[in-house]
């Protein structure tokens, strides 16, 4: 093993290794896979998300901006636990992370109903959310009204409210990327190893709820049209560089995309229904989506296609 790994000791039998596994855009190589292996066990007095950064700090797992993909981690470790290649100590019930779906407060009278033209909405602003406060009333509100509910998101993340005048008008949820999607990917046209190299430079709408209490027409394209104005440079401040190109993906059976080509973004084609993460093509029977995109530059394509986009 590289010099500087702990050195492995006898163990309680486990499943076998994978040659090698990729993971969120990176492949990791069998020495590298027992690295994780070994810090879990030999760490196991740690929480799982500290055990995430050791190992982030050994494999120089690191954004562009240089902060640890602690979050990422910590989804692989929980992955390969869940295989039977590698143990992980218990959840803690003091732990940051929270639940992975909310335990919803009773529930309050709802808001005065919001009924006016698009334009007696604005100026729209999207604040961040932040704070514990903060972040669990935006759950609360996205697993009560959204269809999906809210779960811990995937990667790399940002969370919006969308306000008028301190009134909540909507909730916003901004991700990373699906892993493979045929449609986007014919349409960007780009390769396997240039789809691997450059996928943290699209960002997924994976939440947008308008609030129920909210009835404007128009309403949704216009924080749309605002969403994409505010969020590279957010994005670019948390993780260290501008996305290039947003999607979203809108269940056919559901709704029309309306306030998606609304605002310009482009159809691209269908999902086959196995889940935007199902990189082993098992996940299957899932509703059918139709697939968006939003491009941030005019050259996007040709930058997702080329060499550092940087």
């Amino acid at each position: 093993m590289t010099q500087g790994f702990p050195d492995a000791s006898p163990r309680e039998e486990r499943k076998s290794l994978p040659v090698s596994l990729r993971f969120c855009g990176r492949l990791f190589t069998e020495p590298e896979l027992e690295l994780m292996r070994v810090v879990a066990q030999d760490y196991s007095g740690l929480a799982v998300t500290e055990i995430a950064r050791t190992v982030c700090e050994l494999l120089e797992w690191k954004r562009p901006n240089g902060r640890l993909k602690d979050h990422e981690c910590r989804q692989l470790l929980e992955r390969l636990a869940a295989e039977g290649v590698l143990r992980l100590p218990a959840l803690r019930p003091t732990g940051g992370r929270g639940p992975r779906r909310v335990d919803l407060s009773p529930l309050r009278l709802q808001p005065e109903a919001v009924e006016c033209a698009a334009r007696e909405c604005e100026p729209l602003e999207l604040v961040l959310v932040e704070g514990p406060e903060e972040s669990r009333l935006w759950r609360e509100h996205v697993e009560r009204y959204h269809y999906l509910g809210s779960r811990v998101p995937f990667g790399s993340n940002l969370r919006y409210w969308v306000r008028n005048r301190q009134r909540e008008l909507a909730c916003l949820l901004w991700t990373s990327p699906a892993w493979k999607m045929k449609p986007r990917d014919l349409w960007i046209g780009w390769s396997d190893e240039q789809r691997q190299r450059h996928l943290p430079w699209i960002v997924n709408n994976g939440r947008f709820l308008i609030l129920p209490w909210v009835h404007v027409k128009g309403l949704a394209s216009k924080i749309l049209a605002h969403a994409v104005r505010q969020l590279p440079a957010d994005w670019e401040s948390h993780y260290g560089h501008p996305p290039l190109l947003l999607e979203t993906l809108v269940d056919a059976s559901r709704f029309g995309g309306t306030c998606y080509r609304a605002a310009n973004w482009i159809y691209v084609g269908q999902t086959t229904g196995r889940g935007r993460m199902d990189r082993e093509h098992k996940a299957h029977g899932q509703a059918i989506k139709n697939i968006y995109v939003y491009p941030l530059a005019r050259d996007a394509k040709q930058r997702l296609c080329s060499g550092p986009t940087r």
